[in-house]
């Protein structure tokens, strides 16, 4: 896989502009761009950095982060706090994602998103109101183990970080069996549509869509 050197503002407006120019994949009147990797890895900075892009073209655009849409703590920690596996596929609610977030984008949808769902911290919900995203607008998702849901991306981008990068980076380091499962089961980086090199931040590189560098994106 060949990776050609970027800057992160540089990667967003490509991905914009890659993005401005596509149409729906299941025909309807919404972008959804999946932004995945790592929390060691700057998935919400890039997920931002290409929300402000898309908004300088005329687009609105909706950023969800899946930490907002964590299950309750009796349900994350059933297997104790520190269960890789739990942490792998128990963690985030992909069915309130798919119900509250991809749902109303499909065609014919309301358009009406909720941003998120339940706060972590105090263990409730947090009772944000629905956002509206006009026919055109864009959802960008952004979090771990984003891949391999069928979750109805039309573009995907994943961070990737080298095993000692992900060690060195990665404040809880009783997680990092779940993203070694990810590797085998998902493959995240012959998946995605787009791989970005993340393991120092401040000098990322990326395959280009369809592994052709930047200058094919």
């Amino acid at each position: 896989m060949r990776y050609e050197a970027i800057t992160w503002d540089r990667l967003a407006e490509t991905l914009a502009g890659h993005v401005d120019a596509a149409t729906p994949g299941d025909g309807g009147e919404w972008l959804k761009v999946g932004i995945d990797g790592p929390p060691a890895a700057p998935g919400g900075e890039l997920a931002g950095l290409l929300a402000e892009a898309l908004r300088t073209r005329g687009r609105s655009v909706h950023v969800v982060g899946t930490g907002g849409f964590l299950r309750p703590a009796s349900l994350r920690f059933e297997y104790g706090k520190r269960d890789p596996d739990a942490y792998y596929d128990g963690w985030v609610d992909t069915g309130a994602l798919w119900r509250e977030v991809f749902g109303p984008l499909e065609p014919g949808g309301t358009g009406r998103v909720l941003p998120d769902l339940w706060d972590p911290v105090k263990d409730r919900a947090t009772r944000s109101p629905y956002v509206t995203l006009p026919p055109g607008g864009v959802l960008v998702v952004h979090g771990p183990f984003l891949l391999g849901h069928w979750f109805p991306f039309d573009l995907t981008v994943h961070l990737r970080l080298s095993p000692a990068a992900l060690a060195r980076r990665t404040e809880e380091q009783w997680t990092l069996p779940a993203f070694v499962r990810y590797e085998s089961e998902v493959d995240p980086a012959a998946t995605a549509d787009a791989v970005v090199r993340a393991d120092d931040p401040r000098h990322p590189a990326w395959t280009g869509l369809g592994g052709q560098g930047p200058s094919g994106g």
